[in-house]
């Protein structure tokens, strides 16, 4: 296709997989259950951070964290005592990965109203060193080393997958019923595309991405070409290529 027509079909498929009904099969329904913004925060958070895997077993999962959270996540982390949680295994995240996590989110909660404050309190600087910035924060809590992998570096050379969902919801505008629109310290034309094997397999089948691996250089190179299609919002586009690849198997 001539870049013309991949812009014309890519904004067609993102318009199309942009509606509420995506979010029946998509992580995103957890944080959907909450109101408040500091629930939703500490949902998305979560779920994204375990976002990896059967799509089934990640909703089951996180389904799991908010009810050991009682169902009110903002309520339960700032007063979270330490004592043991209920055991909670996703893959290769357990008990202790949610324990430090609880213990870094009351911290911040105890300094910051909400995260928004605290990407603001950060200054000018990328995505990625705001993600760096928070990524550091939480280290700050007493952890397991395996408690690090479940937080990733982008200037480390990660494509950051789960860290940018996390951010493409709480930064897109809620006018179409799935992302929430709520913070405003990261710029909708600043977010980088949540590169999984979904987006990056159906970005290079239409030439926008040629890096086999899917790392922090291949994030660089498609996000540049989105951003030339749309560069107040190239992270739209992530609704075309992960729908593309899901739901039409293209």
């Amino acid at each position: 296709m001539k870049q013309a027509e991949l812009k014309a079909f890519l904004d067609e498929k993102a318009a199309y997989y942009e509606h509420p009904r995506f979010i029946e099969t998509d992580p995103i329904q957890i944080p959907h259950q909450f109101h408040h913004k500091q629930d939703i925060e500490i949902a998305a958070f979560l779920t994204a951070t375990i976002a990896w895997g059967n799509r089934k077993s990640i909703l089951n999962s996180a389904q799991k964290m908010m009810t050991i959270l009682g169902g009110t996540p903002h309520d339960f982390v700032m007063n979270y005592e330490m004592s043991p949680l209920p055991d909670f295994v996703h893959r290769t995240f357990k008990t202790a990965d949610l324990t430090f996590l609880c213990q870094g989110l009351q911290r911040l909660y105890q300094n910051f109203p909400d995260m928004d404050a605290f990407f603001v309190a950060q200054g000018d600087g990328t995505v990625a060193k705001k993600i760096c910035a928070f990524r550091d924060f939480m280290l700050l809590s007493p952890h397991e080393k395996q408690s690090e992998k479940h937080l990733s570096n982008p200037l480390k050379g990660s494509a950051a997958k789960r860290f940018n969902m996390f951010f493409r919801w709480m930064v897109r505008d809620a006018k179409a019923g799935v992302d929430f629109g709520l913070w405003k310290a990261i710029r909708p034309a600043e977010l980088s595309l949540p590169l999984d094997v979904h987006t990056g397999n159906v970005a290079r089948k239409l030439k926008l991405l040629k890096r086999k691996q899917s790392d922090r250089k291949a994030l660089e190179a498609l996000d540049a070409r989105l951003r030339k299609m749309d560069p107040k919002d190239p992270v739209k586009y992530d609704f075309a290529l992960f729908g593309l690849g899901v739901f039409e198997k293209f």
